[in-house]
């Protein structure tokens, strides 16, 4: 009863982790790239995710120097399974182009895939790890240290 109460007023109160614990969890924060050891370029994404404030993740994606940064802004995660977790963030947060998405990563063994990616509103551009309406495969990401 207390914590029906609770999920009201709290979300988190009654065991649903915020975004920060369930990236921990997941190992998420830090660099990630196809090859660490080469410089951001489209075949070779490097995404950062990052915690400004206790509040904020923040995740950018470079594609080398000739393309804008990808930013995105998590607002909510919610743990699918021990390898699975979706995230609904703002991609490009505080601007005209501000989008809000569903993503779904496949997080194991110092790896990150996008499985999923709908925008708001909108059809699916990732289903199954494949870019929709093509024969191109997301990338694996691996943890740079």
């Amino acid at each position: 009863m207390i914590c029906a109460l609770l999920v009201a007023a709290l979300p988190t109160a009654c065991g649903s982790p915020e975004p920060e614990q369930l990236f921990k969890q997941f190992g998420l924060f830090g660099t990630w790239a196809v090859d660490c050891a080469q410089p951001a370029a489209p075949g070779n994404p490097h995404v950062t995710v990052r915690q400004p404030s206790p509040s904020e993740i923040l995740e950018e994606h470079h594609l080398g120097d000739d393309h804008p940064v990808n930013r995105y802004s998590v607002l909510e995660a919610e743990k699918l399974s021990d390898t699975r977790l979706q995230v609904t963030a703002l991609l490009h947060p505080g601007t005209d182009n501000e989008e809000r998405q569903t993503l779904v990563f496949r997080v194991r063994d110092h790896t990150r895939r996008t499985v999923s990616n709908r925008p708001e509103g909108g059809p699916l551009r990732v289903k199954d790890g494949m870019v929709v309406g093509s024969e191109l495969e997301t990338p694996v990401l691996h943890k740079c240290e």
